[in-house]
């Protein structure tokens, strides 16, 4: 993959207005948005990002601390091979190719790069698990350079709501961003699409309907109100329905009484 995107495709004055209108909303709401990746040094965050592959950081943050407490640098990991890596990640899917990943990239950063990570976006994508969005996650984090925006399933989603982009391709995608939104705020950007879409702007059973964001920019909360007066509206007509049953019994017994008693 080119380390580079294509050509940036041509935004109008007002498209970037109203981005911008969407990162102001999105700080102001979610001032402490960071990556959530626990690390200390660059090396960490690589491997951290690495096993972040089709897992939550959640779960990614429990398995490094052991990691990076038996092999706390890039000779030590690379040193462990995978054999020693693989018991403090076997919690990750595809903790033995994780493993590998980190084993091979490391030995690449020592004896390649002198033991410290490299700061551009070639030389990152000559390592074993590298692609260009881990490589955006350890530039822009690591070392404030920011080259791209990180397009995870989260900011992808947000970026379709908000009206950013049409496409479904990450590189596509991270591409509309970058001509819509200034160079310096692209590490942050990412941030700020996942912290809110994974406290309100979720796949499923998100409170889009509810947010002043949302009601503001996404596609996503008219359809999600839509939904929840048809489920409103649905919970109403059952309700009746029930108490329609239960008149319509009680009529019923009474009528059915009275016949009883009427034949005595």
């Amino acid at each position: 993959m080119s380390p580079t995107p294509a050509r940036l495709p041509r935004k109008s004055d007002a498209q970037r207005a109203r981005a911008m209108e969407i990162h102001d909303a999105l700080v102001e709401r979610h001032p402490d948005a960071r990556c959530e990746l626990d690390h200390t040094s660059p090396h960490e965050l690589l491997v951290a990002t690495i096993l972040s592959a089709q897992a939550t950081d959640v779960g990614v943050n429990k398995a490094t601390p052991g990691l990076f407490a038996a092999y706390p640098t890039p000779e030590a990991l690379a040193a462990a091979g995978p054999e020693g890596i693989e018991p403090h990640v076997r919690t990750l899917n595809f903790f033995r190719n994780k493993a590998r990943a980190i084993a091979e990239s490391m030995r690449s950063v020592v004896e390649r790069h002198g033991g410290e990570v490299p700061r551009t976006m070639e030389e990152l994508l000559e390592l074993r698990g590298v692609a260009r969005k881990t490589a955006n996650v350890v530039l822009g984090n690591a070392f404030g350079i920011n080259l791209g925006v990180v397009v995870d399933t989260h900011v992808g989603r947000l970026s379709k709501r908000f009206g950013l982009t049409r496409h479904d391709e990450p590189l596509k995608v991270e591409r509309d961003l970058m001509a819509l939104f200034p160079q310096e705020h692209w590490t942050m950007l990412s941030h700020l699409l996942i912290f809110h879409g994974r406290r309100v702007c979720k796949a499923r059973g998100g409170a889009c309907a509810e947010d002043a964001i949302c009601r503001r920019f996404c596609r996503n909360a008219a359809a999600a109100a839509k939904d929840s007066a048809r489920n409103a509206s649905r919970k109403d007509a059952r309700k009746t329905a029930r108490k329609t049953a239960r008149k319509t019994a009680r009529k019923t017994a009474t009528r059915a009484s009275r016949r009883t008693r009427a034949a005595r």
